[in-house]
């Protein structure tokens, strides 16, 4: 649950710029979060080394992968279905097809999906995708093919990834991989692997590359980015073991963050997730600090129940996170706040319900995730509390959470009313061919008459109107980052 799941990006077909002497048709989809888009982004550079294109065209490839999530059972579903989906093409268009699953449901699934189903040729893991050339040297000779070790040090911080579908102007960095918070009810751990942090130098050098390809913002991604610590390679956990020097040298998040914005200060750059335990008040100074990185936190608490947060082994109080908002909002006023909830979870009570919704109205959120609970097959919750609260229940309570959200949503969107906003230009609206879209610093989408401006660049924006998650306005002119 620790990572956004943008619904309106699942399953898109991934696309790159076509290499002349590649002859073999490679179609990737990806769901979940969005470390798996940009692990998709990774494979995909892999694989254009190995003569592949990518194609929107299913029934033409050579190769069709899947990128899998497994925070969710729905998530797990939709891929099943897809599955099918490329069996039936395969079976009914394209013999030579082959198939295969990537990413966390690989590492879940392995045995089930190969031997048992035997719905897929190839199996990789989140730590394995250096190894694709070899498991398709097994698969080209008929063989199924299968690595899903978790590594203590990949961290693909020497493969430049190819950016797909992408809209030129914004782009995911990856920074940390796997997680060690042992969260009750979140299958990463298990899927991902232990936390280690990629070298800061490749980071930066990404970062330059983005910038003079034209790309004017980044997200530095991370099952959680506030415990990024580089200090030679090597698992977080291992730390304690270090030399002198490397702990005298060592570089931690807000350290990280910092070189970021200085590398390119006209370059916009966001992080996404934090855990409430890691955040630490550093990273905080170091966002006022420099105006190029976003005043956004995403922050996800999934309770506000002190007991329930004890039972999903969040190693945080609601007091020890009521403080840490305070202390945001006093050192960034204006920095917007967004949440992932579980409604749900095993045991919880009417009262611990009603504390989630007193600490709702206490932060009053820009916006959230907001699930049902959904028990993961090899989670510590899975294996030791019964999924004892009523289906109708958490759906009761999921669409009385829903409704705040809205209401909080729409009180702080109208907080930009007869303001003037920075907006960077990321496409043509949705709903109209004559404005463009963009983001604000805290992630509100803002619509405004296209003029002369184009993608790509930073705008002043007289916010005029709003919906309760968009702003309505006129551009005014150029904004300094421009």
């Amino acid at each position: 649950m620790e990572k956004i799941i943008d619904e309106n990006k699942q399953g898109e077909a991934l696309v790159l710029e076509q290499k002349e002497n590649n002859k073999r048709k490679l179609f990737i989809e990806s769901y979940g979060c969005a470390m798996n888009f940009s692990d998709s982004e990774i494979v995909a550079s892999i694989l254009a080394d190995q003569g592949f294109n990518t194609t929107q065209k299913l029934e033409e490839a050579d190769l069709v992968l899947v990128n899998t999530c497994s925070i969710r059972d729905k998530a797990e579903q939709t891929v099943r279905k897809r599955l099918e989906k490329y069996n039936a093409v395969k079976r009914d268009h394209n013999p030579k097809m082959k198939v295969g699953v990537l990413g966390c449901m690989a590492e879940r699934l392995k045995t089930k999906f190969l031997e048992e189903e035997k719905i897929v040729d190839l199996v990789v893991g989140p730590d394995a995708y250096k190894d694709l050339p070899n498991l398709l040297s097994e698969v080209d000779e008929g063989r199924d093919a299968i690595n899903v070790i978790l590594s203590k040090d990949e961290t693909y911080g020497d493969i430049s990834p190819v950016r797909l579908n992408t809209n030129g102007v914004t782009a995911f960095v990856s920074i940390t991989r796997g997680c060690d918070n042992m969260c009750t009810f979140c299958v990463v751990p298990f899927t991902r692997g232990r936390e280690r942090s990629r070298e800061p130098q490749s980071i930066l050098e990404e970062i330059n590359d983005l910038w003079n390809r034209g790309f004017k913002e980044v997200t530095l991604l991370g099952q959680n980015v506030d415990s990024y610590l580089w200090y030679g390679g090597g698992l977080k956990k291992d730390f304690d073991k270090a030399t002198d020097l490397q702990k005298a040298t060592s570089v931690n998040f807000s350290s990280l963050l910092d070189l970021c914005a200085k590398a390119q200060p006209k370059m916009r750059i966001r992080f996404s997730t934090s855990n409430p335990q890691d955040l630490t008040m550093d990273v905080v100074e170091t966002m006022a600090k420099h105006q190029n990185i976003c005043n956004h936190i995403h922050l996800p608490v999934q309770s506000g129940s002190d007991r329930i947060l004890k039972e999903m082994n969040r190693l945080h109080t609601r007091e020890e996170y009521m403080t840490l908002i305070d202390n945001i909002k006093r050192i960034i006023p204006n920095c917007a706040i967004s949440q992932d909830m579980i409604v749900g979870f095993p045991t919880e009570t009417e009262e611990d319900f009603q504390d989630t919704i007193s600490l709702m109205e206490y932060v009053k959120y820009d916006f959230g995730y907001m699930f049902t609970y959904s028990e993961r097959p090899g989670t510590l919750a899975e294996r030791k509390m019964e999924d004892d609260v009523p289906e109708a229940t958490k759906k009761r309570r999921l669409a009385e959470m829903v409704e705040l959200q809205q209401q909080h949503s729409g009180f702080r969107t109208r907080q930009n009313l007869n303001t003037v906003v920075e907006v960077l230009i990321e496409k043509e609206s949705k709903k109209s061919d004559t404005h463009w879209s963009g983001r604000t610093p805290q992630n509100l989408v803002t619509v405004f008459p296209k003029g002369d401006y184009k993608i790509g660049d930073f705008v002043n924006v007289q916010v005029n109107d709003c919906t309760s998650a968009t702003l309505i306005g006129e551009a005014i002119g150029y904004s300094i980052n421009n």
